[in-house]
């Protein structure tokens, strides 16, 4: 019987002995408040992957020769808590494995299990908070657990930096290092944020990923969007200087909220996820090096281009 890899690979890059990467799913909706779906997110994101060319023009790279190991879903859902102590144990005995650890979800409360994981794992972590929303309530309808409350404890527990925010109670601000958080309104004014939030950041960063960051015309398919949010091109733009400034250490990405008519948002879920991963590898891989022309640069011509500080 032939086993389901991730976007299709083939099995030689799919074993968890070899594979680099292990991407882990977990369809969990279970404390969203408003537009329930994101329990289908990671389904609706594999589907998509199965339909994308697995050629990176940007970078020159095909990353999934680097072993992408599709792990079983986590379906823990007894309880908030029971899923996060789930996402916590599942996500950390990969990490001990020395496997570059990804996660999609589900809502964004599996977060909390996944931060969890990498802050026993690595010191000295900063999490990265791409969302819409603050994510900062210490509880919310009687659980620590829920949505609204994903990076919370991170608050608390690691080096929390926020960017792209546009949604949050007043309650959340008791919770905030307003020095270490990026309002959408002033990102849209300057590019100097870019920069700023880098030096926010220490040597060890985990990514938590909430599609919501994105703005809803790119990305309407999310349980919770709010206008005003991050393009295509500028969230690449600041995901390569982390990537490459920093040593990222894991990811999640959460809160897909697929349509059944229109697979777009699907897609760039799919894309994102492999750019991620791109851009983390783009040195460690092998590649055929494209012919220098007017039109067409080498691949070390792109590594330079990918690592100049303009």
């Amino acid at each position: 019987m032939k086993i389901r890899t991730y976007a299709g690979i083939p099995e030689e890059f799919a074993k968890l002995e070899t594979a680099k990467i292990v991407l882990i799913p977990v369809p969990y909706d279970g404390t969203s408040t408003w537009q329930k779906g994101s329990d289908q997110g990671p389904e609706a994101f594999l589907e998509a992957s199965e339909n994308m060319e697995l050629y990176d023009i940007e970078t020159g790279t095909e990353v999934y020769k680097e072993g992408i190991y599709l792990a079983d879903a986590i379906t823990e859902n007894k309880s908030p808590e029971d899923m996060v102590d789930a996402v916590h144990q599942i996500t950390k005995s990969y990490i001990k494995r020395n496997k570059f650890t990804t996660l999609f979800g589900g809502e964004h409360s599996i977060s909390i299990g996944t931060i969890r994981a990498f802050n026993d794992c690595f010191d000295n972590l900063t999490v990265l908070h791409i969302d819409a929303h603050a994510d900062l309530r210490s509880s919310y309808e009687g659980s620590a657990c829920n949505h609204a409350c994903a990076v919370h404890e991170a608050s608390k527990m690691t080096n929390l930096v926020q960017v792209g925010i546009r949604s949050m109670d007043q309650v959340e601000l008791d919770f905030m290092d307003l020095s270490k958080t990026f309002f959408a309104h002033e990102m849209a004014t300057s590019d100097l944020w870019m920069d700023a939030a880098l030096e926010e950041m220490t040597e060890n960063v985990f990514i938590t990923f909430d599609l919501d960051a994105l703005d809803p015309s790119i990305m309407p398919g999310t349980g919770t969007p709010e206008p005003g949010g991050l393009l295509w091109y500028e969230t690449l733009d600041f995901l390569k200087m982390v990537f490459r400034e920093k040593n990222v250490v894991g990811f999640d990405i959460v809160e897909l909220c697929p349509n059944p008519t229109d697979g777009s948002s699907n897609l760039l879920a799919a894309k994102l996820y492999y750019k991620m991963l791109s851009y983390k590898f783009l040195d460690q891989q092998d590649n055929e090096v494209i012919e220098d022309s007017d039109d067409n640069l080498s691949f070390e011509a792109l590594k330079s281009k990918f690592s100049s500080d303009d």
